[in-house]
């Protein structure tokens, strides 16, 4: 009985994660668009599951702020500013700086081989799609490859926190980038650069490479 009743809580947890991650990648491609409102049962209904794994997965997200709650409406996209994304590219500045001067060395020199592979394959997937301006294709690496950069701090709260700012800034950036009408080379292209320094143990140039990274996100939504 208890047995079956923990398998009940995994599914249904799963379940609401999966949901959070289809909308969340919604949200990021633009389909969703900032102040766009909706309701529990819509998305539901969309998805063919219950209420609850769908509330949950909508609260999960209002927690990262991606979402708002419209009292007795439903939910509806947040709407980050131009100073909301300028204050968060400072806010991941401030962080990684801090990361580069307590430890950084010790904890690349204690990360496995093949997890530096793993972070140069994401770095390559990236810079091509950065390259030929794929948007979609570039979010999803672009996140995987900053996730797993971010992993070797070894400090779940300052990956997860990077993490959350990370998606916030392409929420913001994405309906911006939509409306140009080429992109191709026009986006960051120093994932594998970076990647090779990590590599390399040579944090000034890892340092710089992210300082040109954070400069060319504000130029380029400016």
């Amino acid at each position: 009985m208890a047995a079956g009743g923990d398998s009940t809580v995994i599914r249904r947890s799963t379940l609401r994660q999966q949901i959070a991650d289809a909308l969340r990648d919604e949200v990021l491609a633009g389909r969703l668009p900032c102040g766009h409102p909706f309701t529990v049962k819509e998305i539901a209904e969309q998805y063919g599951v219950s209420a609850t794994p769908v509330r949950e997965a909508l609260l999960d997200l209002c927690a990262q702020g991606l979402l708002d709650v419209e009292q007795h409406r439903g939910f509806k996209v947040h709407a980050f500013t131009a100073d909301d994304f300028r204050a968060m590219v400072e806010a991941r500045t401030l962080v990684i700086e801090g990361i580069f001067r307590s430890g950084a060395q010790e904890a690349l020199a204690a990360t496995p081989a093949e997890v530096l592979i793993s972070i140069r394959r994401r770095a390559d997937e990236a810079e091509r799609a950065a390259r030929a301006g794929d948007l979609d294709v570039l979010i999803g690496y672009d996140l995987r490859f900053w996730r797993e950069l971010g992993n070797i701090v070894n400090n779940a709260y300052i990956s997860d926190f990077l993490d959350r700012i990370r998606i916030q800034t392409w929420m913001y950036a994405v309906p911006l980038l939509r409306r140009a009408p080429d992109l191709t080379n026009r986006l960051w292209q120093g994932h594998c650069a970076l990647a090779d320094a990590l590599v390399r143990r040579d944090l000034s140039t890892a340092q710089r490479l992210i300082a040109e990274y954070n400069a060319h996100a504000l130029a380029l939504v400016r």
